[in-house]
């Protein structure tokens, strides 16, 4: 199970996993806790007045395209509004996810827990400095949060039989991959979308316990972003400025960090999120 604020959050942290893990079998399961409706529109052909007025039910049939295109078994909306950025408008939007009371949120998502039962989850971390938005805050409190009372009886009740996850895991982007296609763009002489502002970040590589092989799956990432047509622009720099035969062999990985675990911590670097699970 793996739990994003926005529709293309899926699309850019971890897809190939999902994917790799669908193909072995793996029942997986996307919850998106909002409808993405603040979305800046980042892409010049869909910045249109029927697009602007109709954004959240646009990004809604951009996710349903993403998610086959990845190979989600199952996609669960928590229902929220978009919070926007903290200090705009949507922020204080009562409707939006960061003003959701927390028993009711985390109640949300322990509900789809003790439903479908996950094994593992995969989350968002506690540093998000590099891009604060409110709703990738408010996934990590509810995410941790959840994962500890799904499987208490005395915690919700009435919403379903008790189940503890074996792992939680958050999705990183290691800063080694970050410099490593800086240096790639250089090295061809292109110019890299990776300013100082990227470098200046410490390095929380340390913390990476799992490393995933996803380099047969690059294809599955380049097409779900390309699905979210408002929010990713097909000749984006960021995403696409490198040739794809070059930029799928310089980190073929899906980098993370074992937060919560159940049967044990890993002695060297993992390459399976199901290492240890019975």
């Amino acid at each position: 199970m793996c739990v994003h604020a926005h529709p293309d959050d899926e699309s850019s942290k971890g897809p190939g996993t999902v994917a790799r893990y669908h193909d072995l079998g793996v029942y997986t399961v996307l919850v998106c806790a909002t409808g993405g409706e603040e979305g800046d529109i980042l892409n010049p052909e869909m910045d249109t007045p029927y697009v602007r007025d109709h954004l959240g039910e646009v990004r809604m049939q951009e996710l349903e395209a993403a998610t086959k295109i990845i190979g989600y078994d199952d996609v669960v909306l928590l229902g929220y509004r978009d919070s926007g950025m903290a200090g705009s408008q949507a922020n204080s939007n009562p409707d939006c996810f960061a003003m959701a009371p927390e028993q009711e949120a985390v109640g949300k998502l322990v509900k789809e827990i003790r439903r479908v039962r996950p094994q593992v989850i995969i989350t968002y971390d506690e540093d998000q400095s590099g891009y604060p938005h409110p709703d990738h805050l408010q996934v990590h409190r509810i995410s941790i949060l959840a994962y500890e009372a799904s499987g208490d009886p005395e915690y919700y009740p009435e919403l379903g039989d008790p189940f503890q996850p074996s792992k939680l895991y958050y999705s990183v982007w290691s800063k080694a991959r970050i410099v490593a296609m800086h240096e790639k763009f250089l090295e061809l002489g292109l110019e890299s979308p990776f300013d100082a502002r990227w470098f200046e970040r410490p390095s929380r590589d340390d913390l990476i316990t799992t490393r995933i092989d996803v380099s047969e799956y690059y294809e599955i990432r380049t097409g779900a972003l390309k699905a979210h047509r408002t929010q990713i622009d097909a000749n984006s720099k960021f995403w696409f400025g490198l040739p794809q035969e070059v930029s799928e062999k310089i980190h073929p990985f899906d980098d993370y960090v074992l937060a919560r675990s159940q049967v044990g911590l890993p002695e060297g670097l993992e390459d399976d999120l199901f290492a240890r699970v019975d």
